[in-house]
């Protein structure tokens, strides 16, 4: 006799931050001023040639379905965005147009999972890649990273994790919750570990172009058989478009445009001719602007953290997050952010939503509020804690 739902929602936890969001929302309902600090979305608008792009495409009647895989103006737009920011060659018919980078991420791991297969993240790490593993019945495999390497998994951590069951590994640069990168000698270092194992590696790159000390080497560069994941929401400044991209290993191209076709027909017409202007040299000089705004944010907020007792033991060189230490002041991070959103008017995600290393010791603090709000919260949070 089968029950519902599914067994596989046993081990599906909530998105914390987006309840804890809700919260905020609710207070403010209330005629509560809340600082938002939780939920990793950027606060710029979108650019103005993106929304010209989408007007125009509209007035045009451009609202049909387009290929499964993207527009091909658009997959060659970003071919040539490989080319330009990065100075690498990635023919149009690797990339697929996605339905958001969750989109991108169900594709890959639909393609990838078997039942059973092991697949090593980092510990913490965002909390829906290891529910989309579970979602194909994979066992997704925690490794726990702290300070010692900076947040990031290690040769030596896919090493210490990998077994007969594994089937591949999902890195992210910049990462999600600690902002902190991986950098070119390791990523390929760890791509050739996987390689020789007959497994396949994943790179969330959706914060590529939020980096501050230059770009980020793309694992684009270290094999031509990774999956990389993008985004138009974090750099673009188009969250609610929905829309992202896959660079997909060539064997694997097929397999993905056939998932695509089942899973959503094709991603949103109207959101990908906006986003044929999210390359534009007037968009990008937009967007940079911005970026030089995050790193002023981060700059002001970190050592405004570090004065109020919360030890930053991972260096935020990208997004827009810190992952700071609160054990100092509180044993119970969860509580800790429950009280400082009601008392303070402060909204802060715990740990728990990223893992189970440790989540009781750490907060996340997204800089995705102008830096005055920034400086009220800082306030906030001092006459919180007394």
């Amino acid at each position: 006799m089968p029950t519902f739902p599914a067994s596989r929602l046993a081990n599906i936890a909530p998105f914390h931050v987006m309840e804890l969001m809700a919260r905020a929302k609710a207070l403010e309902a209330e005629g509560r001023d809340i600082i938002h600090m939780e939920v990793g979305e950027p606060d710029f608008p979108t650019p103005e040639p993106i929304i010209a792009a989408a007007r125009a495409s509209l007035e045009s009647g451009h609202v049909f379905y387009t290929p499964a895989l993207g527009l091909p103006e658009l997959r060659r737009a970003i071919a040539d965005f490989y080319q330009t920011r990065y100075g690498i060659n990635i023919p149009a018919t690797r990339i697929a147009v996605t339905a958001g980078a969750s989109g991108a991420l169900l594709l890959t791991l639909a393609c990838l999972v078997e039942a059973g297969s092991e697949w090593l993240l980092s510990d913490p790490g965002y909390p829906c890649n290891r529910h989309f593993i579970r979602c194909f019945e994979g066992v997704p495999v925690g490794m726990p990273v702290g300070p010692a390497s900076n947040f990031q998994p290690t040769l030596a951590h896919l090493e210490a994790h990998w077994n007969e069951r594994s089937a591949g590994a999902l890195l992210a640069s910049p990462a999600n919750p600690t902002g902190t990168m991986l950098g070119g000698e390791e990523l390929a270092a760890m791509a050739e570990f996987v390689r020789q194992r007959q497994g396949q590696l994943i790179v969330d790159e959706i914060y590529h172009g939020l980096t501050y000390a230059g770009d980020a080497q793309t694992a684009l560069q270290f094999g031509e058989d990774i999956f990389v994941v993008q985004s138009f929401s974090k750099y673009f400044n188009m969250t609610g478009w929905r829309l992202g991209w896959l660079v997909v290993p060539e064997r694997f191209a097929r397999d993905i445009e056939k998932l695509a076709q089942n899973l959503y027909i094709s991603p949103s017409t109207p959101a990908q001719h906006a986003a044929i202007a999210a390359f534009a040299p007037t968009t990008i000089s937009i967007l940079e602007a911005r970026r030089a705004e995050f790193r002023r944010r981060r700059d002001f907020l970190a050592p405004a953290l570090a004065d109020l007792g919360f030890r930053l033991t991972a260096r935020p060189e990208g997004a827009f997050y810190i992952y700071a230490d609160c054990s100092a002041l509180t044993s119970n991070s969860d509580r800790f952010a429950r009280d400082l959103i009601e008392s303070a008017g402060v909204a802060a995600t715990p740990g728990l939503d990223f893992g189970t290393h440790a989540p009781e010791r750490h907060l996340r603090f997204a800089y995705t509020t102008r830096l005055e709000r920034l400086a009220e919260a800082v306030d906030r949070i001092r006459r919180f804690l007394g």
